[in-house]
């Protein structure tokens, strides 16, 4: 059977009420934001306006890596101020959780926007000194991807090789093939042979790392065939890969439970943070 990837990549259209889900994002965002007492909003990590970090730290600092958490709206929309309350779960595990911003597609590249999070990654272990769990949405979770999958030698070598050892991507995108014939690709421009070079699920990743693909049961085939594809492909590769499936989630309300310190996602990022641990730099 021939898939409709329109009606697949079309996550509004399979969610009738995300308009209604945004909106409440939008709401207890700003709420979270006025009320953190230590939040850090708009740190600059990049000369554009939206290359920033908000930075959302916790009233007692647990040991463990810092969440990086990278939004979606198919690297073309959003914004990290909408994500703000999802840093209340880890926060009240003892967790940092900082929020990236970055540049939308068609003004730069998906290639561009790969570089400007590895920026933010940068930036945030600098600022903190500990490793980086990094956890995306959609786009965000090919974003997530790709930091897990970065050679970090390769962009300085100061840097620790394992600065990104663990991700959990949320209805992530690893193989943007699919994605060319659609009518997001006016404004993501892409050829099959750009595709397929941006696309993580083809990469090679370090043995050791560890990355989760979690999937709402209600997403569409095409995000649960991205998910499972990831996950057996980098399992191979030695890496520990798994798919989650989220019982009754679908794209947008499957993102509700990071605000949740006693919810399944935020103990499995609490796991991965407190079992991230950096290696010395390569030289």
């Amino acid at each position: 059977m021939t898939l409709d990837y329109e009606a697949e990549y079309n996550t509004r259209a399979s969610v009738p009420e995300h308009s209604d889900l945004v909106a409440e994002w939008e709401r207890d965002a700003s709420v979270h934001r006025s009320t953190h007492r230590l939040a850090q909003i708009g740190l600059k990590y990049g000369p554009s306006p939206r290359q920033t970090l908000d930075l959302f730290r916790p009233d007692l600092d647990s040991v463990g890596a810092a969440i990086l958490f990278i939004h979606g709206g198919d690297w073309q929309s959003l914004s990290p101020s909408l994500f703000s309350h999802l840093t209340r779960g880890a926060n009240e595990r003892g967790l940092t959780f900082a929020l990236a911003g970055y540049d939308l597609c068609p003004e730069v590249t998906i290639l561009n926007i790969i570089g400007q999070v590895r920026a933010a990654a940068i930036a945030l272990h600098r600022r903190i000194g500990r490793a980086v769990v990094a956890v995306g949405h959609g786009a965000g979770g090919h974003l997530a991807a790709c930091l897990v999958a970065t050679d970090w030698s390769t962009i300085d070598p100061s840097l620790p090789t394992d600065l990104v050892p663990t991700g959990l991507a949320i209805s992530g995108l690893f193989d943007l093939k699919p994605l060319v014939s659609t009518s997001l690709n006016a404004k993501l421009g892409l050829d099959d042979s750009e595709a397929h070079r941006l696309s993580p699920l083809n990469w090679q990743i370090a043995a050791g790392r560890t990355f989760d693909a979690w999937v709402g049961e209600n997403d569409t085939a095409e995000f649960q065939r991205q998910a499972r594809d990831v996950a057996a492909a980098w399992a191979e590769r030695e890496v520990d890969a798994r798919m989650v499936v989220v019982p009754g989630a679908n794209h947008f309300n499957i993102l509700a439970p990071l605000a949740d310190p006693n919810s399944t996602i935020t103990h499995r990022l609490v796991e991965l943070a407190r079992g991230s641990k950096m290696s010395r730099p390569s030289s």
